[in-house]
């Protein structure tokens, strides 16, 4: 692949979605048109962000534009970590052993469970009498 190249991949978590567009450069990460600094405001939530850089010694090589909707905070992180991931992995398929080692490449299917007719909520139930 030319280096010139954009690397594109999406990310899921949850109910958010991350669009990723990746190009050589001197490791400026935007989100949504903020710094991922601003974006993610805990150094828990950007070293979710840079997790996959850091595994596998990429941080500096990459300029990193994302597009993130839906979900809440830590759902948006985990998409953005999928997407980032995953486009590292289009550029180079060598790294895909790290990255599986460390688990980044797996999409966490767990999903809210949906609210079922004749119950308050998922699996909780009206009270019971029974006299």
């Amino acid at each position: 692949m030319s280096e010139s190249a954009v690397i594109t991949a999406t990310g899921r978590r949850k109910t958010a979605i991350a669009r990723i567009r990746m190009q050589p450069g001197d490791g400026k990460i935007t989100i949504n048109g903020r710094p991922f600094e601003e974006y993610f405001p805990t150094t828990t939530l950007q070293n979710g962000v840079l997790q996959p850089f850091l595994t596998t010694d990429h941080s500096k090589k990459w300029d990193v534009v994302v597009r993130a909707e839906g979900g809440g905070t830590p759902g948006q992180v985990g998409a953005v970590r999928l997407g980032i991931a995953r486009a590292l992995l289009k550029h180079d398929p060598e790294l895909r052993p790290s990255l599986k080692k460390e688990g980044l490449l797996t999409r966490d299917a767990r999903m809210k469970e949906r609210k079922k007719s004749g119950q308050p909520g998922a699996r909780k139930r009206f009270q019971f009498s029974k006299r």
